[in-house]
């Protein structure tokens, strides 16, 4: 069903780079969430209303709220896909965070307002009339909402989409939920324990935690989350899969939207190389990874010294040094000034944002290790920092 309504409503949908693709998926997940959501509130709310069970009417509410979130996901998509424009140069690509937002605070506050509507339930009980009908409409929904999780997790892994993955993780929340309002309504009948407004709060706590689990979920990006090491590792692979790449340092990924990424790296190429054939093989990596990757990349070139032994093994010796100092420091742009009284050690260092000790003091610290080495050797040095994983963020070979 599922690769049905994907061929038959999505053209190209294997080109999930493309805007229009995105829409389309984003179109029919909100389409497909809609229809199901109303189906299951009106069938709740109705039987809720006659049975007088809240925690039936709160699951049905809930199934309220899923449509209003498909809706307005919806939009989200239609407006996400919109092209770049003079004033948003970069797309507009991060409204589908800004829909996935206000979906998130939706579903929080109905989970607040049910929770304190059950506990008038618990104060105040009211018999529960049990029929077949209700359990075969919950049954029926359990089932609706199992298959829209596996529909929404496909749709959204295959497009990248946090909203869609968490609309996802609302459906599976949906299970749970009704899943306890139907025992409830067994230990009613069976044993005349009136469980309905324990269970309305259980609901109600489960949309809270779905509200608040979609907030963090779409707030990140939008603060301007790292990269997954996922994405970083295959950067790294591809990026040193070329030609007279020896390492790199420096790269900062920038996302404004899902599958929308600006990045900058500066590369690493051996001093005697080509000139003109090192930046022909740049051209080649920033082409390949924009039709590829869908990344704009931007690419710095650097040429180093790989063929002099004694730089590359003084450059060891300082790479002990700061490894000593913080296992998550690395050093690039090593590089000698032999003068006639000391000689220059000139180099970057790359800190995490979570270092507490300040540049300055950095270089003293590690100028004083350097000197114990030879009180002849001055450092030049450059702290930077490092935006993205420490453990692959700056990569160098040495053939």
């Amino acid at each position: 069903m599922r690769d049905f309504l994907i061929k038959r409503f999505i053209k190209d949908y294997n080109n999930i780079h493309d805007f229009k693709v995105r829409e389309a998926y984003g179109l029919l997940g909100g389409a497909i969430g809609i229809i199901a959501n109303i189906f299951l509130c009106t069938s709740k709310i109705s039987i809720g209303l006659i049975s007088s069970s809240i925690s039936i009417l709160a699951d049905g509410i809930n199934n309220l709220s899923d449509a209003a979130s498909s809706i307005v996901s919806l939009i989200g998509f239609k407006l996400s896909s919109k092209p770049a424009d003079e004033g948003h140069p970069f797309g507009h690509a991060r409204i589908e965070y800004l829909s996935g937002l206000i979906v998130s605070f939706i579903i929080l506050l109905l989970g607040l307002e049910l929770i304190r509507s059950s506990f008038g339930k618990v104060f105040n009980p009211k018999p529960l009339t049990f029929s077949w009908v209700m359990v075969i409409v919950l049954v029926l929904s359990i089932a609706v909402k199992i298959w829209l999780y596996l529909f929404n997790r496909e749709l959204g892994n295959r497009i990248n989409s946090t909203s869609m993955i968490a609309t996802a993780t609302d459906s599976l929340n949906d299970v749970i939920a009704t899943t306890a309002v139907l025992i409830s309504l067994f230990i009613a009948k069976f044993t005349k324990l009136n469980l309905d407004g324990y269970m309305g709060i259980v609901v109600g706590i489960f949309i809270c935690y779905s509200g608040f689990n979609l907030v963090k979920e779409t707030i990140n990006p939008l603060l301007g989350e790292a990269p997954s090491p996922e994405l970083l590792e295959s950067l790294q692979n591809k990026l040193l899969s070329y030609p007279n790449i020896c390492g790199y340092h420096d790269l900062v990924l920038h996302s404004y939207g899902p599958n929308r990424y600006f990045a900058s790296v500066h590369a690493e190429v051996p001093a005697d190389a080509n000139l003109l054939e090192c930046h022909d093989i740049i051209d080649t990596i920033e082409k390949d990874f924009a039709k590829e990757l869908g990344i704009n990349l931007v690419i710095h070139l650097d040429p180093i010294v790989t063929d002099d032994e004694n730089s590359n093994a003084l450059k060891r010796q300082v790479e002990t040094i700061i490894h000593q100092i913080d296992c998550e420091l690395s050093i690039h742009d090593f590089r000698l000034v032999i003068g006639q009284t000391h000689t220059n050690l000139i180099f970057d260092v790359l800190v995490p944002v979570t270092l507490t000790i300040s540049p300055k003091l950095l270089a003293k610290q590690i100028d004083e290790e350097v000197k114990k080495i030879d009180s002849t050797y001055y450092t030049v040095i450059t702290v930077d920092t490092n935006y993205v994983s420490t453990s692959i963020s700056s990569y160098e070979h040495i053939d």
